[in-house]
């Protein structure tokens, strides 16, 4: 009954892995065109996304957000996600500028230097994940709050107030405007991982075939002949 089961499972990691590959070259075709520009309009978060991205417009550190549990090099730290308003609009979009380490303690977050000049922000539009936010306060329940767990673009647009694109830039390494660490992890990440899922779904199949096949062979030795029942 297992057999199967570990069968199935092991197969299902290697489809998820080809997917992270497919994922991969849709990523690296998408990363040598030229950047698209945002505008003040709604965008599509599928057409968005993977693309490098272009965008002009004003930070609004009010309104910016840390998500914690970063780390990077073994070091605890933040994400910087800031909203930027679109120049000529007043359509935000949400700006990963990087990394920080951790400061003091959690309960004095760092202080995050923000350009107050108009920016171009150039970058990869990525979707966050969605998943409920239970930690922010709802709009007028009082004080913004900084630090986050992780991204709900949902829960962010009812907290900020203002309407923001379906995306968050992952600020480019090179890029001036207002980033901090970007080490940004590449796609085919996951694909080793569900490879491996794969390898151990299958290693236990091939195990469990070989305890069944063991026990059998024990089995038929230790049950008693015909010749030997005629005996006793």
């Amino acid at each position: 009954m297992l057999l199967p089961i570990f069968l199935l499972l092991g197969w299902w990691q290697l489809q998820r892995a080809e997917e992270k590959r497919q994922l991969q070259a849709q990523y690296d075709a998408l990363s040598r065109d030229e950047p698209v520009w945002i505008s003040r309009h709604q965008e599509s978060a599928e057409a968005l996304r993977f693309h490098r991205v272009r965008v002009r417009g004003v930070y609004e550190p009010r309104f910016q957000i840390l998500l914690d549990n970063r780390v990077q090099q073994g070091q605890a730290g933040y994400h910087v996600l800031t909203p930027l308003r679109i120049e000529d609009s007043d359509m935000r979009i949400l700006v990963n500028r990087g990394w920080v380490p951790l400061g003091e303690s959690r309960a004095r977050p760092p202080q995050i230097d923000t350009p107050s000049e108009p920016v171009e922000v150039l970058g990869v539009a990525t979707l966050p994940s969605e998943v409920p936010l239970k930690l922010v306060a709802p709009p007028g329940a009082g004080a913004w709050q900084l630090v986050w767990p992780y991204l709900d673009l949902a829960s962010y647009r009812a907290a900020a107030g203002f309407q923001v694109q379906p995306v968050v830039v992952l600020l480019d390494p090179q890029s001036p405007a207002g980033g901090f660490e970007r080490h940004w992890t590449r796609l085919d990440a996951g694909i080793a991982v569900h490879q491996g899922y794969a390898f151990q779904w299958f290693a236990l199949a091939v195990a469990l075939l070989a305890v069944y096949v063991y026990l059998g062979v024990r089995a038929g030795r230790a049950a008693p002949s015909a010749e030997d029942e005629e005996a006793a």
